[in-house]
């Protein structure tokens, strides 16, 4: 069975975010083995420029990667897919060999040039840049979203 796993960086400032979360992690047990990896917050992150706080980060993570998991940078510069092509890459992705699905969501400044070398795909959710913290959320749903599709249950509607 594939292994997905959504890693980010700080704990989530607002309740509902992590409740709705919560719903969609207990939904996509019936799917998949998900699960969603915390990285702590930088020290002194404040007191760096951008440039450094993204290396900082992003070394952080690189460092838990193994050499064959398949690495998705959440990124609003990435591919733009509509529910039904997220559901059909992970479709794809279900009967290959992968290890292990990490998406990554970046902290406010985003990755460093290191994590965009290593990953194999960039996908963006939307056009719009919304917060590092909601996209938590609306990514999960996706997610759900995605599996329903693959097993012709009726969540999405088109």
């Amino acid at each position: 069975m594939l292994k997905a796993e959504l890693w980010i960086t700080g704990k989530t400032s607002f309740s509902y975010i992590d409740e709705g979360i919560e719903i969609y992690e207990k939904r996509l047990k019936h799917y998949l083995k998900f699960q969603i990896q915390l990285f702590p917050d930088i020290r002194n992150a404040k007191n760096m420029s951008p440039e450094l706080l993204k290396t900082k980060e992003c070394e952080q993570q690189l460092h838990k990667l193994e050499k064959d998991d398949f690495l998705i940078l959440l990124d609003e510069r990435g591919k733009n897919l509509t529910s039904v092509e997220f559901a059909g890459f992970m479709e794809k992705m279900l009967v290959q060999t992968q290890k292990r699905l990490v998406f990554v969501i970046g902290g406010a400044h985003g990755f460093s040039q290191a994590m965009y070398d290593r990953a194999q795909m960039q996908l963006s959710l939307s056009k719009m840049t919304f917060s590092h913290q909601m996209i938590r959320l609306f990514f999960v749903e996706q997610l759900y979203r995605a599996m329903t599709i693959v097993k012709g249950e009726s969540y999405h509607n088109e």
